[in-house]
Order: C-alpha cells, then structure tokens, then sequence
C-alpha cells in the first residue's frame, strides 16, 4: 500500500520529511502496528516520525469547533479527550484519558459535538453525563489516515518529528484483561452487592 501510494504521487520515500502516524489511545495491537510500521519506514529512509494524537484526529474529521472524542476502551470504560478549535489550532480542554463514562471530564456550557464509537457502546451514560452540552453527535467519526497526515503535516513544522527509535505509542490502559475474580467483582459492584 505504501508502495502504491508513493509510486501515485511519483515520490521517493526518501524525498518524504516524516512518517505520521496514529500514537493513541486505542487498541494495543493497532498501536504497536502502527508505531512498528512508522519506525520502519522512517529508519530505512533516514527520516523522522511523528505520533499523532488519535482522539484529536477525530476532532479534525468531525469539523466541528468544539469535539469531546470518545473511544470504547472495553471493559465498560473509554478513551477521552475534549478539545477546541482556535484559529488553525487545536487545544485540548481535557488531554486523552482512560474512565468510565460516569467519570468523564466536564464539560463548560456550549454547544459540543460527540464523536466516536464510545457514543455507540455508552450513549446512555454519556448522554446523561452530558446533559445539554452536547448538540450533535457524530458516532461513526474514527482515526483516518487523512487526518493523520494533515495534524502529522503541522506538528513536524512545529519541530515535533522525532528519530524512529524514539517513537511510542501512548498507552493509557496498564492492562488491558480483567481475571475472572475482577469480572466478578465488577458485576457485583455494577449489581449493587458485594
């Protein structure tokens, strides 16, 4: 595919500043896939790379100015962040974390947008979380390639490349498997009994 997409653009790789790609959060093996690619095409290159923030990049696809992007991280919690548009920029009002939808970060007074699949698997809670600040939600909003390249495109201006070796993806998750005794625990606290 990326031989494809350079020889489309009649492009060198080598001729390329930085390879973007999608750092988190997400899904571990998306993740490390992605990190592992980016590394490799930049190390046989000699070029840098540049992770990019997977939640903002939703907040670019849904084009809206002010984005609370939510992910269903599983075992009933997600990954969020809340951000803003000023001027060409983005500002994160609530950097990326990992909770459950109840603990999701507030909100100020306004109109937001609600993107992501954590507004198809939790839309109860986050609605109730939620209630007359979100306008408009845009469920079916996830991390493109796309939008990769255009922040990926502006944070290397702004000096944020980095040598291959140096690139990670951002867990927020320590573990990302519950034991059966956890699972029980957390149905009997979702039941209300111990």
């Amino acid at each position: 595919m990326v031989d494809a997409l350079l020889t489309d653009a009649a492009l060198d790789l080598r001729a390329v500043d930085a390879v973007a790609f999608g750092a988190g959060p997400g899904s571990f093996t998306g993740l490390r896939i992605a990190c592992g690619v980016a590394q490799g095409l930049a190390a046989g290159a000699g070029i840098a790379t540049v992770g990019v923030d997977t939640l903002m990049t939703m907040a670019q696809a849904s084009g809206a100015p002010r984005v609370l992007a939510c992910v269903d991280a599983r075992m009933g919690e997600i990954y969020c962040a809340a951000y803003q548009r000023k001027a060409d920029a983005w500002c994160a009002v609530h950097p990326p974390r990992l909770c459950t939808p109840d603990e999701a970060p507030p909100l100020d007074a306004g109109a937001w947008t609600g993107v992501g699949s954590g507004f198809q698997a939790h839309a109860s809670a986050l609605m109730r979380r939620y209630d007359g600040r979100i306008g408009a939600i845009q469920a079916d909003v996830h991390p493109r390639a796309h939008e990769v390249a255009i922040l990926g495109a502006e944070m290397f201006r702004q000096g944020a490349g980095l040598p291959p070796e140096q690139a990670h993806p951002v867990y927020l998750r320590d573990h990302v498997a519950l034991t059966i005794e956890e699972r029980r625990a957390r149905a009997h606290a979702a039941a209300g009994t111990e």
